[in-house]
């Protein structure tokens, strides 16, 4: 993957604009003409301020009278005229993308990028109020959905680190919303006190599609239907393992699975499959409910399946949300996978694929759309 680049004279800031999708063609004038087609993960697409360069096409009647005359073809049989390259129309050369601050975009090679957050409680409440609004509208077309969760998890993510801006960004978002901020912002926060060391390494995984959202919804359902763990528990827990089952490959602990069974476990509770999300969902409901987990007591068999009290709290409150508010479903199903590194919180996308722990800067430099953006969060020390 390599960002796409176009020459330093000809950059055009950009500005966000929440929920408008754009596509950025980049072309360049050669006798034979290449075109790429970007397109853009953020739902805060960025548009060009200035997008009135346009191609100049040569009027065939404006050829001087001295120039020299194209053979004729009629007075030649079997030859073909070749047109003269300097009357090709030009097309134009697309700028740059650069963010709100003037740095370049570094485009991902299916023409993705990074969602921009804001760096002060007013953008941000701004950016939650569009995304939240319209990943609950039935008008938003299916296809905008990715980018909305995607920018809505990274929105999270950082207020997340930035606790005094809780009451400024709350005090700018619709009622309506609170409940979905301080769910996610506090989910965040629990999973951020679970580490201690950041790795200088990616991990060994490969990120894949997820099953479709309503085929997982199915197997929530009949997880739920024969265990009595509710499916809002269940969702949440593959979420916070597995990114619904985007990482596929072995945890620091040996697990495995979009529900991380390790061998053992799988053994007791498993039936098919272990990487099968079917079969992994399932199991995770029959091993919770033999924990003792029932609606309204959850706590014990959370635990049982990760002794730490802040993934009990995460896991919580984001089930709990998708209790109260069905619909934040749909977001949670679009978050991506973001890795908390010595480097600062990485993106990896659909299609990264590692067969072995790979230092932080070969990454990088294979993929520098995954890059922390500048300024962003990076682990002290």
């Amino acid at each position: 993957m390599t960002p796409t680049t176009a020459a330093t004279s000809n950059r055009r800031m950009v500005t966000l604009v929440p929920g408008t999708r754009v596509t950025v063609l980049m072309g360049i004038a050669l006798v034979a003409l290449a075109l790429v087609v970007v397109a853009c993960s953020n739902p805060d697409r960025p548009t060009l301020v200035d997008a009135s360069n346009s191609a100049t096409t040569v009027d065939p009647g404006t050829v001087p009278l001295d120039a020299t005359a194209a053979p004729d073809p009629s007075a030649a049989p079997g030859v073909t005229a070749t047109p003269d390259a300097s009357l090709v129309p030009a097309e134009p050369e697309e700028p740059e993308l650069l963010d709100a601050a003037g740095n370049p975009i570094a485009v991902s090679a299916d023409g993705r990028y990074r969602p921009e957050v804001g760096d002060e409680p007013a953008t941000i409440a701004a950016q939650i109020t569009s995304i939240e609004q319209a990943l609950r509208s039935p008008d938003t077309a299916p296809e905008a959905l990715p980018d909305l969760g995607h920018h809505q998890q990274v929105i999270y993510r950082h207020l997340g680190r930035h606790p005094e801006w809780d009451d400024a960004v709350l005090a700018a978002v619709p009622e309506e919303f609170h409940p979905s901020v301080i769910a996610n912002v506090n989910a965040r926060r629990e999973f951020q006190q679970m580490r201690s060391s950041y790795s200088g390494t990616v991990p060994a995984w490969q990120i894949i599609e997820p099953e479709p959202a309503e085929a997982l919804l199915g197997y929530y359902r009949e997880a739920e239907a024969i265990s009595n763990i509710e499916w809002e528990y269940l969702a949440a827990i593959n979420l916070v393992e597995t990114g619904m089952g985007r990482i596929l490959g072995l945890s620091t602990a040996d697990a495995q699975g979009p529900m991380q069974f390790i061998e053992a476990t799988w053994a007791d509770w498993g039936e098919g499959d272990v990487n099968d999300p079917r079969d992994s969902i399932l199991a995770a409901a029959r091993y919770l409910s033999g924990r003792g987990g029932s609606p309204g007591d959850m706590a014990g068999a959370l635990w049982a399946y990760n002794q730490h009290e802040n993934y009990v709290n995460g896991v919580t409150f984001y089930a709990e949300l998708m209790k109260a508010d069905p619909d934040a479903f749909l977001g949670l199903y679009h978050w991506e996978i973001h890795f908390m590194s010595s480097a600062g919180d990485l993106w990896l996308p659909v299609g990264y694929d590692y067969a072995e722990s790979t230092p932080i800067e070969q990454f990088l430099a294979d993929h520098p759309e995954a890059a922390p953006p500048p300024g962003g969060w990076v682990p002290p020390g």
